[in-house]
């Protein structure tokens, strides 16, 4: 099972275009073409080969000695993640744990049993068993949230990668920088314009490279990845309390409520939030 398999593999979602991915890529191109087109002199002035290999390499060879080959091949993975728009249902959630609460405080087991192969999302079914079994409730508890913080610090790593890029690639712009005026420096006394122009250009265009692969793709990659992991906790939540409400037998009528009010601040915290 890999890690999105704790969460991810649920009936209750469903996916669509993340509009605002789709709109921030829309007013970035919108940016870099009136930089570039009508801003400047010489649109090909913004084009350094020179410079855009070494932010883009000393980026990557930073990032590869800071993490391991697995979590940097996860983490681009993950990318394809803020293009989607996961449309969390908790109510279905909610709908499947008060159901079971109530078969649970009937002690209709057979029932339950019966739920529980019908249920495709990992922690639930995991939540579920682990009453039927009886297991103490504190134990219930103590694994579920394990769940939860074992997905937080998985994730966490996937959004640290692109943060970390965000830090590393406005330092290899400067150090271009340092590289082009170094060069310039050594040619000063030549008085060859062309050649002072060369590592000018280098000097000054890192720094443009390094600054908007960190404000316009690495920084909001690591932003919409960290997003969604806090909503999918908040589902997570949701269903650890129902299960340990579940475990204690308290009344579906508690069970309800205190859910009720778990999908209230989840919608809450939507629409206080962009995606």
């Amino acid at each position: 099972m890999n890690k999105f398999d704790l969460f991810n593999y649920t009936a209750h979602k469903t996916r669509s275009l993340n509009y605002s991915t789709a709109l921030g890529l829309i007013f970035s191109l919108l940016l870099f073409l009136f930089i570039v087109f009508v801003a400047a002199n010489d649109a090909r002035s913004y084009l350094n080969l020179y410079g855009l290999f070494i932010v883009v390499i000393g980026t990557i060879a930073a990032v590869c000695l800071s993490y391991p080959l697995r979590d940097i091949k996860q983490g681009i993975k993950s990318v394809k993640l803020i293009f989607l728009y996961e449309s969390l249902n908790p109510e279905k959630e909610a709908e499947e744990i008060i159901s079971v609460s109530k078969m649970w405080f009937n002690r209709n087991f057979v029932a339950i049993e019966n739920v529980i192969d019908t249920i495709n999302n990992p922690y639930l079914k995991t939540g579920f068993q682990l009453v039927v079994d009886q297991t103490p409730t504190e134990d219930i508890l103590s694994l579920l949230k394990w769940r939860i913080a074992r997905l937080r610090a998985q994730e966490k790593v996937d959004a640290n990668i692109f943060h970390s890029m965000a830090g590393f690639s406005p330092a290899f712009g400067m150090l271009g920088t340092l590289v082009g005026l170094i060069n310039m420096l050594e040619i000063i006394d030549l008085r060859d314009v062309g050649a002072m122009s060369l590592n000018m250009g280098v000097a000054l265009i890192t720094t443009f490279y390094g600054l908007i692969f960190a404000n316009l793709i690495f920084t909001p990659i690591a932003l919409k990845l960290e997003r969604r992991t806090e909503q999918r906790i908040m589902i997570m939540s949701m269903i650890m309390e129902g299960i340990t409400l579940i475990a204690e037998r308290r009344s579906p009528s508690f069970v309800r409520e205190t859910l009720r009010s778990f999908i209230v601040r989840y919608e809450n915290e939507l629409n206080n939030s962009s995606n």
